[in-house]
């Protein structure tokens, strides 16, 4: 395996190491972060992490998940690249990134951001972690009515020069297809127990 870590010359990098059981919530395969992981991270909110699972890098944000903790989903790319079934237990080495990977925008939110243009020159000029910020904001509600809402406000506000949303609270889970109330759902009662 590649040396995935390397030592800068400044400061050496914190490695969390830990152990997990990924589960499957509404068709999603997630995994929980430990608390005592958890904790070793700068923040409650969303962190961007790399690292390896089961030996094989990779690279991620980690969503809050309402209860002091992280989570992340292991998408399918993913899924492909590492051989698990539900009820293994992974190990993982992570430590927080700097570089957060460009968030993908949602197709109502691109839409309406190309068309103003003063919006989306804000877009392109504000960090990657804002426009993470953003979307979170966006997508953290069930209500398709609440979410065209959001547009909406987000549009006005990145034309008034506004780089991030305001008060709302970043350290709950916003996707809406396994959290309720800003809270991770726990697996689904009878996990299938196939490839995941």
């Amino acid at each position: 395996m590649e040396t995935l870590y390397r030592q800068d010359a400044k400061r050496p990098k914190s490695i969390i190491s830990f152990s997990s059981k990924p589960y499957r919530v509404n068709n999603w395969i997630v995994l929980r972060l430990p608390e005592a992981a958890s904790s070793k991270l700068p923040s409650r909110g969303q962190v961007m992490i790399e690292g390896t699972i089961n030996n094989r890098y990779f690279k991620t944000p980690l969503e809050p998940d309402g209860k002091m903790s992280h989570w992340f989903r292991i998408d399918n790319k993913l899924q492909r690249s590492i051989t698990f079934r539900l009820g293994d237990t992974l190990k993982l080495d992570i430590e927080p990134s700097k570089e957060w990977s460009e968030p993908e925008v949602p197709i109502d939110m691109n839409s309406a951001l190309k068309s103003n243009p003063a919006a989306y020159l804000l877009w392109k000029q504000i960090t990657t972690m804002a426009r993470w910020e953003w979307i979170r904001w966006i997508r953290s509600t069930g209500s398709k009515a609440t979410r065209q809402r959001r547009i909406e406000v987000a549009i006005a506000k990145l034309e008034a020069g506004k780089r991030r949303p305001c008060c709302w609270n970043r350290n709950l889970s916003s996707e809406p297809t396994v959290s309720k109330n800003g809270v991770l759902l726990e697996p689904d009662s009878l996990p299938r127990l196939d490839r995941a």
